[in-house]
């Protein structure tokens, strides 16, 4: 049989994912800063959101702005975070643990009166701040986050070898379907 052509990775716009981003500001508390946090990282590192849920508060190494991500097959990686999500980060901790640190809870993004959050109550969360962002909530996901970050960064000139660590690709032909998000650009490279 023909090949079938690959799907490319559907994605936000830089402005979309702004918007989302924004839009935490507009959440009830404190889902307003965990959110803030979560999205920050969830974008900003490129995670799935299995890894991002799996994160815990040891697992960020601030004075270095990483992050030590465990993903598919148990392999660990470290991705750098942004100024931006550290700092929401710790505004978020230092709001969560106010009364004192949670012992019980090792989720990062989890509250102190819940056993932890869910890919489902995150997705919840997410949709709302498409509702407020006034985007289409049909076209947002974490996954089409981890695309739209992908796509970003080849954009802004990153390589497919950096892209493909951060990701947390096994093999850089995973990473290469990014690349046919933008044929101008690879036009302009050859």
């Amino acid at each position: 049989n023909p090949k079938l052509p690959q799907s490319i990775p559907a994605s936000l716009s830089e402005l979309e994912v702004d918007a989302l981003l924004k839009a935490t500001e507009k959440l009830p508390a404190p889902d307003n800063l965990r959110m803030s946090a979560g999205m920050e990282i969830l974008y900003g590192a490129g995670l799935r959101i299995s890894e991002l849920l799996l994160l815990r508060r040891g697992d960020i190494i601030s004075g270095n702005n990483l992050i030590v991500v465990r993903g598919k097959g148990g392999r660990e990686r470290m991705v750098p975070l942004t100024d931006v999500a550290i700092s929401k980060t710790e505004t978020w901790l230092e709001k969560r643990d106010a009364a004192g640190a949670d012992t019980c809870h090792e989720q990062l993004l989890a509250m102190p009166d819940e056993p932890k959050i869910t890919r489902q109550r995150f997705s919840i969360l997410l949709k709302k701040l498409a509702t407020s962002a006034k985007i289409n909530r049909a076209r947002v996901s974490p996954h089409k986050l981890r695309h739209s970050f992908a796509t970003h960064m080849l954009n802004r000139g990153a390589d497919l070898r950096s892209l493909q660590m951060m990701l947390g690709h096994a093999d850089i032909s995973t990473t290469q379907i990014y690349t046919k998000t933008r044929p101008e650009r690879l036009r302009g490279l050859v």
